[in-house]
């Protein structure tokens, strides 16, 4: 059974940064972060950062780090450096930051690109997690591969109204083992 958009319920914009990270996209080359970009906007929320940064741990966790830190972002999503290569470290760099991971949604993100591009899912690692009370994103680096993730699951799980649940409704308690 499919969720569904309670439109009596109030929609809550959240906002959300966009991480490319790329040894060779520029701002000029980035379809996958536009494509990203249009679909956060139109969706009604709000596009808080935007950064392209190279394949290296460090980058890319500085960036994340920054964005988490400075209450820039309820969400932050990464498209790139997903993959099998030695230069895709997305995965290494952003994993050991989760304070929980999200399971599910590596597992729906394959299930969802199995049914479009069969087996070549396998040469994907996305995952997402939480980071200091941040949603965490990451889809590799295709458009497409963009486009499936924001339409299939984050579009659903980052609007307010979107039923039984959804991301929106629980970012008040993220924070919780912090209180402890």
């Amino acid at each position: 059974m499919a969720g569904r958009i309670d439109e009596t319920l109030a929609f809550v914009p959240v906002r959300i940064a966009v991480l490319t990270v790329s040894d060779t996209r520029t701002p000029e080359t980035d379809k996958s972060g536009d494509t990203l970009a249009a679909r956060i906007t139109e969706a009604g929320h709000a596009l808080t950062g935007r950064a392209i940064v190279p394949d290296e741990i460090d980058a890319i966790r500085a960036q994340i780090r920054s964005w988490c830190s400075n209450a820039m972002a309820d969400a932050i999503i990464t498209t790139g450096g997903t993959g099998l290569t030695g230069r895709d470290v997305t995965v290494e760099a952003v994993r050991p930051l989760f304070d929980k991971e999200i399971d599910g949604f590596a597992a729906i993100f394959h299930q969802i690109s199995f049914g479009i591009i069969g087996t070549s899912t396998l040469q994907s690692r996305a995952c997402a997690g939480v980071i200091s009370g941040v949603y965490v994103f990451c889809l590799p680096g295709s458009p497409g591969a963009v486009r499936d993730g924001w339409d299939h699951i984050l579009k659903s799980q980052l609007d307010s109204r979107h039923r039984p649940c959804n991301f929106v409704e629980i970012m008040p308690r993220l924070m919780e083992h912090l209180q402890r």
